[in-house]
């Protein structure tokens, strides 16, 4: 058996996510929906009235990202904003009736790229990839809290390499 090196793995891993990613956006695309819109309309459909904060946070993305998609799904007409009732500044993002009649093209969409990914995959095959995929995703986020914590230290303490930089390029 030939050995696998790291940078294999993670090389196949972007490559399958991407696959898969493509092949969801083309089946999303001919029902009128862009990459990233389904996963809005689907947290809405488990939980509608979010805000675009909480959308954002439930995604992993930034507000600004959050923002565009729900203004295009706004203007597709599958949602709609409300001023919160608690929170005069806030919006609550709401599913429109075609928002609700949509979200089975969506299930349906993902179904059948689930089902293409996963051809030739037993339950126990499954299973194993989902909890490998697991780990390198906490190992992941892990690491990205950590870096940012570290990050917000070398701020709050001051780099002290980059003001002398600064002091010699100013001088020179």
């Amino acid at each position: 058996m030939a050995k696998v090196r790291r940078k294999e793995v993670m090389n196949s891993l972007q490559a399958a996510a991407r696959l898969s990613r493509t092949a969801l956006a083309a089946r999303l695309l001919a029902h009128g929906f862009y990459a990233g819109q389904e996963q809005v309309m689907l947290l809405l459909e488990g939980e509608d009235g979010l805000t675009p904060g909480q959308l954002a946070a439930r995604l992993g993305v930034r507000p600004p990202t959050v923002t565009k998609t729900v203004n295009r799904l706004q203007a597709q007409g599958y949602v709609e904003k409300r001023g919160s009732e608690r929170d005069a500044r806030q919006a609550n993002i709401f599913l429109t009736d075609a928002g609700r009649g949509a979200i089975r093209a969506i299930e349906k969409a993902v179904r059948k790229t689930d089902r293409l990914a996963f051809q030739g995959f037993d339950k126990k095959e499954r299973k194993l990839l989902f909890d490998l995929l697991g780990r390198i995703e906490a190992n992941l986020t892990e690491t990205a809290a950590t870096d940012e914590a570290e990050d917000d230290e070398v701020r709050a303490e001051g780099d002290g390499e980059a003001e002398p930089a600064l002091e010699m390029a100013a001088g020179a």
